[in-house]
């Protein structure tokens, strides 16, 4: 019975306790990394720390100066306002309204206060303190965002519909994608913005490619409105000739004899279908109303769904507040400093 329990193989032990021993090495390296890197941090921080201490008194005086100069000149400089006007552009009129921000920005950058004037009608002081003009998309909720996704993956092939996710759709948008932009201009002079409303309608006005749009719509809901037109004539003669049909089958009905004479007399009524006329008559009048409903709504080349401000708001740009700015640059250029400082000592000390 001996020679049949198993025996154990001393090289299969020696083998595992190598690898497990191989493993347990594996991790206590890892472990030793990462606590070398946490080491480093902390050591890192305890240098600047230190370096901090060891120089406070400069750093104080350098903050502090650098935050005094930058208040006198937020002090010496014409204070900023804005204003935001939100607009819904038809008729593909949102490419000339980004064209347009660039070119009065272009205007500002040249100077050309004359321009600038003639197009917003304002006098070259009040354009003077024009200062820029911003376009972004418009407010959006989530719910605008899933219907944009929802036309837009109708408009292309399903098969390649199906790569499109909801977040690669709003992901990928860039200002074009939008119907609705904020217009945001800033000035130096408080009550001009109200003034600018003009100007944006009369270059609206000018853009050919919205007016043929226009003239394209137009045309395009003329000519149905005939078809519609045109059908319900249709429709109301051939309601005339059932109410006609109908009087004579009240007046004198046709009448036949039953078969060979045996069944009572019975009347015969010519089919009609006013109902079916009833039904589709109200659609093409409902469609008639749509149609002139699109046309009252979309008459101009955009709507304002909130205008310029009589008066605009003081402007909090943070890259305008130099009393943060200076003092978190002087910062930056101290440690800089400090690092260069230590890095050529290090150069030096390795040297010998």
């Amino acid at each position: 019975m001996s020679e049949n329990l198993p025996n154990n193989n001393p090289n299969e032990e020696v083998d595992l306790g190598v690898l497990f021993n191989a493993i347990g090495r594996f991790f206590d390296k890892i472990f030793g990394f990462i606590s070398c890197i946490f080491k480093g941090i902390f050591s890192y921080i305890i240098y600047l720390l230190k370096a901090v201490i060891d120089n406070f008194k400069l750093i104080a005086i350098v903050l502090l100066g650098s935050l005094l100069i930058g208040f006198g000149i937020e002090k010496m400089k014409e204070p900023l306002y804005y204003s935001e006007m939100l607009i819904k552009p038809y008729f593909e009129s949102k490419y000339q309204l980004v064209s347009n921000i660039d070119y009065y920005n272009s205007l500002l950058e040249s100077e050309n206060l004359g321009e600038l004037s003639t197009i917003f009608e304002i006098s070259e002081d009040e354009a003077r303190t024009l200062k820029g003009f911003e376009i972004e998309i418009g407010p959006e909720t989530e719910n605008d965002l899933v219907v944009q996704y929802d036309s837009y993956i109708k408009s292309i092939d399903s098969v390649r519909a199906q790569d499109v996710s909801f977040e690669d759709f709003v992901d990928n948008r860039d200002l074009y994608s939008s119907d609705l932009f904020s217009v945001k201009v800033e000035a130096s002079k408080r009550d001009v913005f109200k003034k600018l409303s003009n100007g944006f309608d009369t270059e609206f006005s000018k853009n050919k490619y919205s007016q043929k749009r226009m003239r394209i719509r137009d045309s395009t809901l003329v000519v149905k409105k005939e078809t519609y037109l045109r059908n319900l004539r249709k429709i109301d003669s051939l309601q005339a000739l059932y109410i006609k049909i109908l009087n004579k089958e009240s007046e004198k009905g046709a009448v036949t004899i039953g078969m060979e004479g045996f069944m009572p007399l019975t009347q015969e009524r010519i089919p009609t279908r006013e109902f079916d006329l009833f039904q589709s008559e109200l659609r093409l009048r409902d469609s008639i109303r749509v149609l002139d409903q699109l046309k009252i709504e979309e008459s101009v080349y955009y709507d304002v769904l909130s205008d310029f401000s009589e008066i605009g708001l003081r402007s909090n740009d943070l890259s305008k507040r130099y009393s943060l700015i200076l003092p978190a640059l002087a910062l930056v250029f101290m440690m800089l400093i400090f690092i260069a400082i230590n890095a050529i000592r290090f150069v030096k000390n390795y040297e010998k």
